[in-house]
């Protein structure tokens, strides 16, 4: 157990590391790797939104896919299986989602955020704190999406061969995708960087189950701090590297690609820890066990996707000057189904 914790200590100082280098690269500002912000993009480069600051076909979510395809394959935990709450893990993405575009990113890059000075990711991981909080509440009340089973081998490769797909679609360009010309979606590292630190990330998190979600909730729940040593970790490598590299401004106000309406902040992720802790795990999570052959997984990912269209289609995504027209409506609603799922879901109902 001792090796295994200071393996995901290893672990989360590579990953915040090449999270912090990846900006330095080229990607946007305390946004190296986000991923939230990255399925967004590439729902933007498909053209299910129309947000022409934020469409590419971010190549750290492919590697993060195929690095973690390849280890399960090594390691033999490649195990096909779904059918627990599928419908309802695909809503719950998708509510997911509308947290992290309000508050512009997901429980990583608030703390990538943090290590950045952006203060607005102390509001944000006291959302997420207050989210999993909640979520622990459910769990004692016994929340069950129900027992996953063993499916066909062929339904747990859809997601790897998808990246493989987006990956054609990348270095080929076809005619009908969308490239940003200007905002966060035209800043970006070179494909090869991209690619080969999505596969480190890839490996990484499927061999240490790190979750930026899952480590909150143990640390509360049974007072497990291995999930949570890699969070730290993360932290403190994120953070030398924007030290090294003097990219550490600190302050609330005029941070990259970020707004200071705390409120908002706040709720927004407190939605998205909420959803993930119901879940089993952050998006980072849920991509390494799709890529592990989690069909409800890979369903939560095409809800994380449909949020995305929706939150940039309807005016429910925030900017830097602040959240949008739905913004609030959209989060109040989202709370409001998600505790509806937890109780209706729970034992006691």
């Amino acid at each position: 157990m001792k090796k295994l914790r200071v393996f995901m200590v290893v672990a989360g100082l590579i990953f915040g590391v090449l999270a912090a280098l990846m900006s330095v690269w080229g990607n946007p500002a305390n946004m190296g790797v986000c991923i939230a912000c990255f399925y967004r993009d590439i729902t933007g480069a498909l053209g299910f939104h129309r947000a022409e600051v934020v469409q590419y076909i971010r190549p750290e979510i492919i590697g993060i896919v195929l690095g973690a395809f390849i280890a399960a394959l090594i390691f033999k935990d490649f195990r096909v299986r779904g059918g627990s709450g599928t419908l309802l893990r695909f809503f719950l993405g998708m509510f997911f989602m509308v947290g992290a575009l309000v508050f512009l990113g997901c429980p990583v890059r608030a703390v990538l955020r943090l290590a950045g000075g952006d203060l607005n990711g102390i509001t944000a991981l006291l959302g997420v704190i207050a989210g999993a909080l909640a979520g622990i509440y459910f769990l004692k009340k016994g929340f069950n999406l129900g027992r996953a089973t063993a499916v066909k081998k062929a339904a747990g490769w859809i997601m790897p061969l998808t990246m493989v797909v987006l990956l054609v679609f990348l270095l080929a360009k076809p005619t009908f995708l969308f490239f940003s010309e200007k905002g966060p979606g035209s800043m970006h590292a070179a494909l090869g960087l991209s690619l080969a630190a999505g596969l480190i990330i890839g490996v990484l998190a499927q061999r240490t189950r790190m979750c930026f979600v899952g480590g909150w909730r143990d640390l509360f729940l049974v007072k497990d701090t291995y999930l949570f040593s890699g969070i730290a970790a993360f932290f403190v490598g994120a953070l030398v590297v924007n030290l090294i590299t003097s990219n550490v401004h600190i302050g609330f106000v005029d941070q990259p690609i970020a707004h200071n309406m705390h409120l908002w902040n706040f709720l927004g992720m407190f939605l998205a820890g909420l959803t993930a802790t119901l879940l089993g795990g952050c998006p980072l999570r849920q991509t390494v066990l799709a890529s592990e052959g989690d069909t409800d997984a890979a369903m939560t990912i095409f809800g994380l996707i449909a949020g995305a269209a929706i939150c940039h289609n309807f005016m429910i995504a925030a900017g830097p000057k602040g959240i949008a027209t739905f913004s609030a409506a959209a989060v109040i609603v989202g709370i409001i189904f998600t505790c509806a799922v937890g109780f209706l879901m729970s034992r006691e109902a």
